[in-house]
């Protein structure tokens, strides 16, 4: 397999190609089938899925893109949306939003329609925080309220976000399958070996797939290059922070991160990584990356 300069045991699932490694992959359905379960109450959990195209495009051509990193269908035709936001982003609700109208709007039909909707789910692992509370409070579901009643007006369109630098608990503190799956995003690329409290036969090949030396060559590049991406932007914000600090928070953090974000993905146009993907981690818009 070569010389391998990794210590970590496990991937990164923060990484693009960790997180598509896992959950992103048909020999891996059952992974993504168990982590979405464990979000839903009994009522509304899946048997089965399939993977639907990942790029979307508007309907006008002046509509701009999305690339959702997990798009699924289950077997009641119901839309899972996955993403994996690696850093805060300043509309990132805005985003969140957005993305949930492509598959409703995909669900339209020609001619006569009753306008009757299957639902959809977009469900936000964060490795940031975002209502700048210094609280516990880590898991968030949102649907349409009635204000005054605060009852749920709609109920088929979902949105969970899971903030997860607030996840703190620790292996002994674990029950049941959500915290658990929680757990393994928090800690995996620092564990050593498999927890003794993740037993379950779900967890076994979690592992399996998750460990770095089983990694073909090809797909061992493709992870260094995906976490060299990861540590990038790691630094981009810390940078754009320290910034931000120095010359007044909102406008250094503005600032800061936009001169990051360049200086970020001119380093990896130069070392190859696609385009699309550095879009996806910087936020720039394709034909900015284009012209660098």
């Amino acid at each position: 397999m070569g010389n391998r300069e990794l210590s970590d045991r496990y991937v990164n699932p923060y990484t693009d190609f960790g997180f598509k490694k896992l959950f992103g992959t048909e020999m891996n359905k059952e992974l993504l089938i168990s982590f979405i379960n464990s979000l839903l109450a009994p009522e509304d959990r899946i048997v089965s899925l399939s993977y639907l195209n990942t790029e979307h495009l508007g309907n006008g051509e002046a509509d701009r893109r999305a690339v959702f990193d997990v798009y699924c269908e289950n077997e009641r035709g119901e839309k899972i949306l996955v993403e994996m936001q690696r850093g805060e982003q300043q509309y990132f609700k805005d985003r969140s939003i957005y993305y949930a109208t492509f598959p409703i709007r995909e669900q339209g039909q020609k001619g006569e329609w009753d306008y009757r909707l299957k639902a959809v789910y977009v469900i936000g692992i964060l490795n940031f925080t975002f209502d700048g509370k210094g609280d516990d409070y880590y898991h968030h579901e949102v649907q349409l309220m009635d204000k005054r009643t605060h009852e749920v007006f709609y109920d088929k369109l979902t949105f969970i976000y899971l903030e997860m630098p607030k996840f703190n608990k620790s292996e002994d503190e674990l029950d049941g399958m959500f915290e658990k799956w929680l757990f393994v995003l928090r800690n995996l690329s620092r564990l050593l070996d498999r927890p003794k409290a993740l037993q379950e036969k779900i967890f076994t090949k979690l592992f399996e797939t998750a460990e770095i030396a089983k990694f073909t060559k090809k797909e061992y590049a493709a992870y260094e290059d995906s976490l060299k991406a990861y540590r990038d932007w790691t630094n981009t914000i810390k940078t754009a922070e320290k910034k931000a600090r120095e010359i007044g928070f909102e406008e250094g953090l503005e600032k800061g991160l936009a001169e990051e974000r360049l200086k970020n993905a001119r380093g990896m146009k130069a070392a190859g990584i696609p385009s699309e993907v550095i879009a996806q981690i910087t936020d720039l818009e394709l034909k900015d990356i284009e012209s660098l």
